[in-house]
């Protein structure tokens, strides 16, 4: 069964192209992977930044940093509150907030400066600085020379005097120092608490500790000029106040006593209006007449009653009232009667009712009843007269009562307006007399010296720098060195193109993986290691002819070695593949220049005839014989005679006295570049004929499929291919890429070795498990004399 001849989709198919654009997930094993591939650049940057770290330290300045604390004391606060017309509760952020921006202001370092004259000390205007800050600055130099215009250039400058210059220029240092020290002055609240810390810093400790001192000394002074100026401003608004509200307290108590004279509002001592009290008055009269009324009435009646009863019942009924003046009379006027009476009885009883005694007696009693009934009738007279006297009375009173209550309801409704006009006028004055008294604390407030702020740390000279910390900015420059590695090394990885394991080969193109091919001699491989093909390169003629012929002998020479042991890798594969073929022709390509082909081939084709097989190698590169030139064949006669004249591999072959190996050499021909027309043509598949019939495998070195088609045009010729691809060199896109172009070439390739192998970096691109991690526990089954022939060799 021919494998080689299988179309495309029943071989390993290609994996997708997310695989190759790193769209693969990354686990864990693998970013340790890159860290262990990329740790010497990681090193390196680490020692360049504590390098450059060492470097700050020692051309930066150190800075000395004084502290002090002030406390807003809200004891203080009370304390003042309690006389202050303008009192301040301290208990929000915000608040605290605010006094730290009253620190940070400009009026405030504007006091210090003018304070220590920090406008002529050259230590705060031109301190000492770092090399990193030069050239900053000097950067920023050669920036605004280009940007601002000088003070000559400014329209009008020229007409200025220099003592008017002269003033511009020290409030222009003046500005500058003031912003400086604003900038640098540092102001924080300690955790939670009331307390503010202020400090600065400055390469000169003195000068640090006398700006820190000065700023809190300021920040007090400031707070109690504050508290005086808002007081001040407090009793300036209050006084002006002050007669305002006493002009109008005035009009409003004149304007209730116009008011109560002009509508006749007179009151007495209890508040009370007159007609009020007057109508009272009345009411209290009414009631007493008509109680006299009622009492007149009531004896009049009485009385009429008795005398209109007739004189005959007027001595029994006449009860006569003790306070009337006719009730002495009447009641003389009734003992008489009585008396009469009874002698009268007692007359008639002894000596009978003719008597003479009897009748005068009779006669006397008629006259003083008749004189009782007279003056009960002169009683009734008076009672009805005093009746009607109560009842006038009475009507009187009735009718001053209506015109008073009448009197009373309009004074009431001009009351309303008056307790408003009163309500007003008392307003007012409490007014004036609540303005009066804050007018007085504010006066007095101007004379206390308290503030609501206090000191309660004051700067000290600094003993130690506070920075640069060489601790922190060794490990600060430590980590950026580490990071600048990493990104570095992750650079390095993202830009990692090329071959580096079996799986790669497998994952990415989808070629079955042959084995490493280490490098030969110890050599390292990848960028800074030489090639190992003489195709590649005129620069590898500094090697001598037999370290050139040694390497094209490592497999005879070292048959233990690894290099031999994936060399018979790539045996077994293609006799599996090939099973059944006599003859087989075997092509070993690679896709760039210097990938070590022609070393692979000649050694492959060692080992075949060392192990007794009938072997052919053939240098098929007819544009850059460099297996021949590694071998040493010099010849007039190589494979483009053979193929041109039609003549046998015997009489242009030589063999090799040890292995039997038949080699055919190729002989460059000036500027031939129809190389790939004379591999396709019928000469060469004669040619290639008649070697069947001797050999049992014929392996062709054919040249790199990247620049030239000869390798495409040799390829029906051919029964597989094994490629050559370089460690760390050969990029996987363009084997790819050349897979998926050329399928005929694509669908005969048995394998591919990886070549110049570095076996010591080689277990750091290795997956966990992998192979690759392993070789050190392989080399037992490799032979140490085999590997030391083969450095020998080298």
């Amino acid at each position: 069964m021919n494998y080689a001849n299988f179309p495309l989709d029943k071989r390993t198919p290609l994996p997708s192209a997310d695989a190759e654009k790193g769209e693969d997930f990354i686990d864990i094993e693998r970013l340790l992977g890159m860290a262990a591939r990329q740790v010497k650049v990681v090193a390196v940057c680490a020692i360049i930044g504590l390098f450059l770290g060492v470097l700050y330290l020692q051309t930066t300045p150190k800075q000395y940093l004084s502290v002090a604390s002030v406390l807003i004391d809200e004891g203080l606060n009370k304390v003042v509150d309690d006389i202050s017309a303008a009192s301040v509760t301290m208990q929000t952020d915000a608040a605290l907030l605010s006094q730290i921006e009253i620190i940070n202001s400009a009026r405030l370092a504007s006091v210090v400066v003018d304070k220590l004259k920090l406008d002529q000390n050259q230590d705060f205007m031109n301190p000492p600085q770092s090399a990193l800050a030069k050239g900053i600055g000097f950067l920023r130099g050669v920036v605004g020379y280009f940007r601002s215009s000088t003070a000559d250039e400014i329209p009008g400058m020229e007409n200025v005097d220099a003592a008017t210059r002269d003033a511009m220029i020290k409030e222009a240092s003046h500005d500058y120092a003031v912003l400086k020290l604003q900038s640098e002055v540092l102001a924080q609240r300690n955790g939670r608490s009331y307390v503010i810390a202020i400090g600065y810093q400055s390469p000169n400790p003195a000068l640090a500790t006398a700006i820190t001192k000065a700023y809190s000394e300021a920040y007090l002074a400031d707070q109690l000029n504050a508290s005086f100026d808002a007081t001040e401003r407090a009793a300036v608004w209050l006084q002006g106040r002050l007669a305002e509200l006493r002009e109008s307290s005035q009009k409003a108590s004149m304007a209730v006593e116009t008011f109560r004279a002009e509508h006749g509002l007179s009151a007495n001592s209890d508040g009370q209006l007159m007609s009020d009290k007057q109508l009272a008055d009345l009411n209290a009269q009414l009631i007493v007449a008509q109680a006299d009324t009622a009492r007149a009435s009531a004896r009049y009646q009485q009385y009429k009653a008795i005398v209109d009863s007739g004189s005959d019942n007027a001595f029994n009924d006449s009860a006569i009232a003790s306070d009337q003046p006719s009730s002495l009379v009447i009641t003389t006027l009734k003992t008489r009667y009585l008396t009469i009476a009874k002698r009268l009885q007692d007359v008639s009883a002894n000596y009978g009712a003719d008597h003479p005694q009897a009748v005068a007696l009779a006669k006397e009693k008629a006259d003083v009843s008749a004189q009782i009934f007279g003056e009960l009738k002169q009683l009734t007279e008076n009672y009805r007269n005093e009746y009607e006297v109560a009842q006038t009375r009475e009507t009187a009173l009735r009718q001053k009562i209506a015109d008073a209550a009448g009197k009373s309801s309009i004074d009431n409704q001009s009351q309303v307006k008056l307790r408003d006009l009163n309500q007003q006028a008392t307003a007012l004055t409490t007014l004036y007399q609540t303005f009066l008294g804050r007018y007085e604390e504010a006066s007095q407030q101007q004379s206390f010296p308290v503030g609501k702020v206090r000191i309660i740390s004051d700067a000290t000279m600094p003993l130690s720098a506070a920075s640069p910390r060489t601790s922190k900015v060794l490990a600060l420059f430590l980590v950026l060195g580490v990071l600048l590695g990493a990104g570095f090394g992750g650079l390095n990885e993202f830009n990692e193109r090329f071959f580096r394991t079996g799986d790669d080969v497998r994952d990415r193109v989808g070629l079955k993986f042959l084995g490493y091919l280490p490098t030969i001699g110890g050599g390292k491989a990848g960028k800074d290691s030489k090639p190992d093909d003489a195709e590649a390169d005129p620069k590898v003629a500094s090697l001598s002819a037999a370290e050139k012929r040694a390497r094209m002998r490592v497999s005879i020479d070292a048959p233990a070695s690894m290099f031999a042991e994936t060399l018979r890798n790539a045996k077994i594969a293609f006799d599996v593949v090939m099973e059944g073929q006599g003859s087989r022709v075997i092509g070993v390509i690679s896709l760039l220049p210097g990938e070590g082909k022609s070393t692979v081939a000649a050694n492959l084709a060692g080992l075949l005839a060392a192990n007794g097989a009938r072997t052919l190698l053939i240098d098929g590169d007819l544009r850059n014989p460099g297996l021949s030139r590694s071998l040493g064949m010099e010849t007039e006669q190589g494979l483009m005679e053979a193929v041109v004249s039609g003549q046998t591999w015997q009489s242009v072959g030589k063999v090799d006295r040890q292995t039997k190996l038949a080699i055919i050499p190729a002989v460059l021909r000036g500027q031939f570049s129809h190389t790939s027309e004379l591999l396709s043509s019928a000469g060469m598949r004669r040619f290639i004929d008649n070697a069947k019939e001797t050999f049992e495998y014929i392996v062709v070195d054919l040249p790199p499929l990247g620049p030239v088609v000869d390798a495409k045009a040799f390829a029906p010729l051919v029964d597989g291919f094994v490629l050559v691809t370089e460690w760390g060199r050969t990029p996987r896109a363009m084997v790819r890429s050349m897979l998926e172009s050329e399928p005929y070439v694509a669908n005969k390739i048995i394998g591919a070795v990886l070549n110049k192998v570095d076996l010591k970096r080689l277990a750091k691109y290795g997956s966990l498990g992998g192979s690759e991690k392993f070789f050190d526990r392989y080399s037992s089954y490799y032979l140490e004399k085999s590997e030391a022939r083969t450095k020998a060799a080298a």
